[in-house]
């Protein structure tokens, strides 16, 4: 698909010659000989780019920046400048100008300061529909949390939901500033730096739709009478790729004399996975004194039956004030790269089985995550039954 550059000059031979040019390098140019031509032009064809001589009659170069800026703030604007306007060409880019070049035009140069523009116009444009499409998103989600009976602080879910957002809003707009510098300075770095923060955004975009695909389903359990042992074999299965990948040894130890019990496997499953990744992220982001990193679950009978589940981990462990607001609505330990919803699924789920989950853990000493189960909920939700 070709680029639209609309090309703004008061000579009928410089437009001639640029149209040309910019039409062999494949853009599809629109003319205009005046400023307010031009203006009609950007409002009913918004081209992406704007080609403007800074001086023309009646409405000049600069006059016509701002009301383009004024009238479609994404469009790029790049001014032709005389030898000696530099006063001017600064005073443009003062007004959010894209770039400038000066007279006599050389092609290569134009040809780069166009690329560039259009590069920073599809990026804006990319950006804004990753932004629109996790409004739609949260739109989607805070509906259906609100209609959940379940979600009884409603005031609080949204506020905290509505924090995630804009963080990850935040890290967007970051990273397209990054990227825009790196295009302005022809900077490399800059470049993978900005791209790195826009895809780790999209990423947390992702991370957040599945955290709340999640939560909504912790009502929805299916108990049955199986061996406790079950979730945790698989999750050990599921999560050893990822240890190894990150260079921390996985660990599992199961009570063998462990009796059925009724649970719902998927729910469970999901939280010692919570667990688990935390773990393992808590580990990586972490250099131990001897550089080796474990994360050991395991299994083991409950005194009053039932059955206890632990994940340890030899990484940073948590101070008490942390510790305190773990499985608050929301809250992250992870910064920008948390949406503080799997400590509060997998609390939820913990206490729709009727059990528990409480924390051990010692600054600069590891954490363990303890779940302990009865051996059958207090009260049967109503789509579920125990089966054999």
């Amino acid at each position: 698909m070709e680029e639209t550059v609309l090309l703004v000059d008061d000579e009928e031979d410089i437009r001639e010659v640029l149209r040309f040019f910019l039409s062999e390098i494949g853009y599809s140019v629109l003319t205009a000989a005046s400023g307010k031509k031009a203006l009609e032009i950007v409002c009913s064809d918004h081209p992406p780019v704007v080609l403007c001589d800074i001086k023309m009659p009646e409405m000049n170069g600069i006059e016509l920046l701002r009301k383009i800026k004024s009238e479609s703030p994404d469009t790029e604007v790049i001014m032709i400048t005389g030898h000696g306007d530099m006063a001017l060409a600064v005073q443009c880019l003062q007004l959010d100008a894209t770039d400038f070049i000066t007279k006599p035009i050389e092609e290569n140069v134009l040809e780069f300061a166009l690329k560039r523009a259009t590069e920073r116009y599809d990026m804006r444009f990319r950006l804004r529909e990753y932004t629109e499409k996790l409004e739609q998103l949260v739109e989607e989600k805070s509906r259906q949390l609100i209609d959940a009976e379940r979600m009884a602080a409603i005031g609080e879910t949204v506020a905290g939901l509505s924090h995630s957002i804009k963080n990850i809003a935040g890290g967007l707009k970051g990273g397209l500033f990054v990227l825009e510098k790196g295009l302005e300075l022809d900077n490399r770095e800059y470049l993978q730096q900005g791209w790195q923060l826009v895809r780790r955004n999209v990423d947390n975009i992702r991370n957040l739709s599945m955290d709340l695909l999640n939560y909504g389903k912790v009502g929805a359990a299916h108990f049955r009478r199986v061996d406790p042992n079950l979730p945790i074999r698989e999750v050990f299965r599921l999560m050893t790729p990822r240890a190894e990948e990150q260079k921390i040894r996985l660990e599992m130890t199961l009570d063998q004399g462990l009796a059925p019990i009724v649970l719902d496997p998927d729910g469970i499953e999901r939280c010692l996975l919570n667990l688990v990744t935390n773990a393992l992220d808590a580990c990586a982001d972490y250099e131990s004194q001897d550089g080796a990193h474990v994360v050991h679950i395991q299994s083991n009978k409950r005194a009053t039956a039932g059955v206890v589940y632990r994940v340890l981990d030899t990484g940073p462990g948590i101070d008490d004030g942390v510790r305190e607001q773990l499985f608050q609505n929301f809250f992250s330990t992870k910064g920008m790269r948390g949406t503080g919803i799997g400590l509060m699924m997998t609390r939820k789920i913990v206490e729709l089985h009727g059990g528990d989950i409480r924390i051990e853990s010692e600054t600069g000493k590891g954490s363990c995550f303890i779940v302990r189960l009865p051996a059958e909920p207090p009260s049967m939700p109503s789509n579920s039954s125990p089966t054999p």
